[in-house]
């Protein structure tokens, strides 16, 4: 298995060097050069398979043999999803109306974005301990990305995490995940920004291949392609618990099953297309609150940002670049690396891009959307509690409003994602007039001390929070090269 931009400039990469990459040179991102098709006979060999299992059957068909073996990667698997609150990783929520939530959020941030960052980080560290190496990992987050990179990589010695957090548009619950962890290879920043603000510098941070090559610099964010792999996971674990797969093998057509994802840089989404193109019969739903590009994108074309970001009650997919449709593009385009080039560089200079007639009818053909108002997730979390006293986030709640507003087929199952636990949004529960008894570890965070540093507004701001990350990224390559402690 080789992997190559969505740009078409690179191509031939082994699965080691994407993990450390993040984007590709060329501005890209990586994807497999083929997708696996999944036989019947596999699925039904998967069908008896827990979670963990699950995640290693899915990695074996990206990671050769010889980079990271069958057996080493059992053991890599299953410590990073040792820690989860639940025995079975994920759980699945049977509601009333046929109301299916697949609980992601048992990991150590209360978040879907553990299950793919633990898996990830134990596949770097394998990596690094062999190599006898090191990697300067950077991060921007809107909320739940950086929280959970930091957990996973706390303490390790061969990397270094800095994360950049929108300061005032994450919940206190998000940015205490980041801010108290004091761990000497962790480095928090607070940027007046919004989190489509800080990949900028960022962005132009991977860009410097000096800086890259010299620092060991890499993504945690759904950038990078370990990732999206893990994510694959989540849709073909729902299916084969939803879609009544068993019942419908001697009628020969696999059932469809319908998933909808709450959505913002659509990493989820992109996952749920590959495992569509892996040969699951799956109608994705990408479900948005009002920051609501991908939404405007499948039902008109209109590939635009809107001039600000909105500060909505589900503020992790406060998004307006959603960049893993790149991936989403590039598939539907055939791998036309040169055409995906064209959109995406016009995008990025422009933040505007209209799909030509063809391409935005191969979109909507492959992909369902909805945007969802602050009333409108409040509303659902009132409803979903009121006939099943059961608590959504208000992520959870963008998905499942599309459950209590459109008409569905009664033949097709459906399974919605649960992205993040209630617990980490508890002045929305409030608002929506509910309650929610969070777990011990989040209410003892209030009393642990923090650490971070300001990135402030300014005229030339993207310059100057790149000049400030640059210079933290030095300063700490240079005390660890003299074996010593940064914050001593």
């Amino acid at each position: 298995m080789l992997y190559c931009s969505t740009r078409g400039g690179v191509s031939g990469w082994n699965f080691r060097d994407v993990l450390f990459s993040g984007f590709a040179p060329d501005g890209g991102m990586f994807m497999p050069e083929s997708v696996p098709v999944l036989s019947l006979e596999t699925l039904r060999s998967w069908r008896g398979l827990n979670y963990s299992q699950l995640v290693v059957e899915v990695a074996t068909l990206f990671i050769p043999h010889q980079l990271i073996p069958r057996e080493e990667l059992q053991v890599l698997v299953g410590e990073a999803l040792s820690g989860f609150s639940v025995p079975e990783v994920v759980r699945i929520a049977r509601l009333k109306g046929g109301l299916s939530v697949l609980e992601l959020f048992h990991g150590e941030t209360l978040a879907f974005k553990d299950l793919a960052m633990t898996c990830t980080v134990r596949f770097l560290n394998h990596f690094l301990q062999k190599e006898n190496c090191r990697a300067t990992v950077v991060v921007g987050t809107s909320g739940d990305t950086g929280g959970s990179a930091i957990q996973s990589a706390k303490g390790l010695s061969g990397v270094d995490v800095v994360v950049v957090y929108p300061r005032g548009r994450i919940t206190p619950v998000q940015e205490k995940h980041m801010t108290t962890c004091l761990e000497d290879n962790v480095h928090v920043f607070a940027a007046d920004g919004s989190s489509d603000d800080i990949d900028q510098p960022i962005r132009r941070l991977f860009a410097d291949q000096d800086l890259v090559k010299s620092h060991g610099l890499m993504s945690l964010n759904s950038v990078n392609w370990s990732r999206v792999m893990v994510q694959l996971t989540h849709f073909i674990y729902a299916y084969l618990q939803l879609s009544g797969m068993q019942q419908a093998e001697t009628e020969g057509d696999l059932p469809e099953l319908e998933v909808v994802v709450p959505t913002g840089g659509a990493g989820n989404i992109a996952a749920g297309f590959i495992v569509k193109q892996m040969g699951l019969p799956l109608k994705l739903v990408a479900m948005v609150n009002s920051n609501d590009i991908v939404h405007r994108t499948v039902s008109s074309g209109d590939f635009s940002m809107a001039a600000n970001v909105t500060q909505t009650l589900a503020p992790a997919i406060d998004i307006q670049d959603p960049y893993n449709m790149e991936r989403v593009f590039w598939l539907l385009l055939g791998k036309n690396g040169a055409a995906v080039k064209k959109m995406m560089e016009e995008f990025q200079q422009t933040h505007r891009h209209s799909l030509p007639t063809n391409q935005h009818k191969l979109l909507s053909q492959v992909l369902s959307t909805g945007s969802v108002c602050d009333d409108g997730i409040l509303d659902t979390m009132k409803r979903c509690w009121e006939e099943n006293q059961y608590v959504l986030c208000p992520h959870t709640a963008v998905a499942v409003w599309h459950h209590y507003n459109f008409a569905h087929d009664p033949k097709i199952s459906r399974c919605y994602i649960a992205t993040a636990s209630p617990a980490k949004f508890k002045a929305v529960v409030e608002k929506a007039g509910l309650t929610f008894n969070p777990p011990e570890a989040v209410l003892a965070l209030d009393k642990l001390p923090t650490r971070f540093q300001n990135l402030e507004w300014s005229q030339n701001w993207c310059k100057d929070w790149e000049d400030r990350l640059r210079e933290q990224i030095q300063s700490v390559s240079l005390v660890r090269k003299n074996n010593g402690a940064y914050y001593s």
